[in-house]
């Protein structure tokens, strides 16, 4: 009897170590599928700003999702797809990069109701922009954008120049701007290894303009040749700026060894005689520092003109597209708030980030150039990606930008063409 009880004993013992060592592992378990590991290429204080957008959603939700940047995102996050050890979300700064996921099937299509609230929030451009094969994986958020026009507004207003909102417009502005002594733009290729994609980036925004987003699309795909006629028009349109010593300050040799960066601090000389600088909405930050003290009195900003009227006002930039690997609890749920203005407005109120979501309430913007961006970005119906970031990297980031020099500096245009066209990997 006494060795029975001293056998239910240890039983019993060991049962209620086991259920210990269970409910210990049952609250793990429980903290695990509570965590949601999201991963991207933002760091700093940009990942600083996003965190607090993460703490908003973890407060509400009762999940934990965590953010981890890496200077070396693109190259991970596809090592990490591979070895089927990915994070639940990612952050994908190029389409092409979602294409490559969604075709290895290594990232689940976006629920139901995530998409429900994409067609209500955004633009049809940026559901397209996340889907592929008939599928939505992507979820924008922070976006960028580049087709903007900035000019010094005292000067401008005191000439009495009206923004221009064609193309013809922009020439009859350009022409009334050299008659009172001046010079339309400033323009620098200059960024060391880079140099040359101002030039690039020019070259887009006309594309847009002059074949519309389908034939941008081919072009970038390699559909049609880089010397097709219809990126020789949008060259010459270039032409007619770049290669005019009148329209731009200090001619071909300035737009070669002026940096991308001092290009915009030309305008804001005593006495004004530049009067445009097309760059992205970034530029603000290489302005002197007393125009960036005072920016919404020193500063305008105008979407650069449409060329052809059914493509609207076209908008060239980048943004992240978020994507699940791990459907798992709270992952659709992150993805949802994304969409909602809610996940943007703190970053919207320090500065630095737009957002596409038609919800988005402008004011929240710390300035009023902002505020203009975001406007035109949230109307534009035609919006792409940086046609370079998305070439072969022997052309968008070799042969197209190396081309560009050499257009300025006297080459002819089909043959600039057609020596990035031999360019292409075959």
């Amino acid at each position: 009897m006494r060795k029975f009880s001293k056998v239910m004993l240890f039983v019993l013992v060991l049962m209620l170590v086991m259920q210990g060592v269970w409910a210990q592992g049952t609250k793990e378990t429980a903290a695990q599928d509570k965590t949601i590991r999201i991963f991207g290429a933002f760091r700093g204080e940009e990942a600083a700003r996003f965190d607090e957008i993460i703490r908003i959603f973890n407060e509400k939700s009762g999940y934990n999702a965590v953010y981890e940047g890496s200077p070396e995102f693109e190259t991970q996050i596809l090592v990490q797809a591979e070895a089927g050890t990915p994070p639940d979300i990612a952050a994908l700064p190029q389409p092409g990069i979602m294409h490559k996921f969604a075709q290895e099937g290594y990232i689940k299509p976006l629920s139901s109701r995530v998409i429900g609230m994409i067609d209500a929030n955004y633009a049809p451009v940026w559901k397209d922009l996340g889907s592929y094969g008939g599928k939505t994986y992507g979820v924008f958020h922070r976006v960028n954008a580049k087709s903007f026009v900035w000019y010094p507004k005292k000067a401008f207003e005191a000439k009495g120049y009206k923004v221009p909102k064609t193309w013809d417009e922009l020439r009859a502005l350009q022409d009334q701007i050299v008659r009172d002594g001046g010079y339309p733009w400033s323009i620098g290729f200059e960024s060391g290894n880079a140099t040359g994609w101002v030039g690039t980036d020019w070259m887009e925004d006309v594309m847009l303009r002059t074949a519309g987003p389908e034939v941008y699309d081919q072009w970038v795909n390699h559909e049609i040749p880089f010397d097709h006629p219809a990126v020789k028009r949008a060259l010459d349109y270039l032409g007619e700026i770049f290669l005019n010593p009148k329209y731009v300050y200090g001619g071909a040799p300035y737009i070669l060894t002026t940096n991308f960066g001092d290009s915009v601090k030309p305008l804001f000389d005593k006495p004004t005689k530049v009067f445009m600088n097309r760059q992205g909405n970034f530029i603000t930050g290489f302005m002197p520092q007393n125009i960036q003290d005072n920016l919404e009195e020193e500063v305008g900003v105008f979407p650069l003109p449409s060329i052809d009227e059914k493509w609207g006002t076209p908008i060239l930039g980048g943004g992240d597209q978020f994507v699940v690997f791990n459907d798992k609890p709270g992952v659709q749920e992150f993805m949802e708030f994304l969409t909602t203005w809610e996940s943007g407005a703190p970053w919207a109120q320090v500065g630095g980030a737009l957002f596409p979501h038609k919800s988005q309430d402008f004011n929240d913007y710390g300035n009023s150039l902002e505020r203009e961006i975001a406007k035109a970005l949230v109307d534009a119906t035609v919006f792409r990606f940086d046609a370079s970031d998305l070439m072969p990297a022997e052309v968008g980031a070799g042969s197209f930008w190396t081309g560009m020099v050499e257009y300025v500096n006297g080459k002819d245009a089909k043959s600039v063409l057609s020596d990035i066209e031999k360019s292409w990997p075959r």
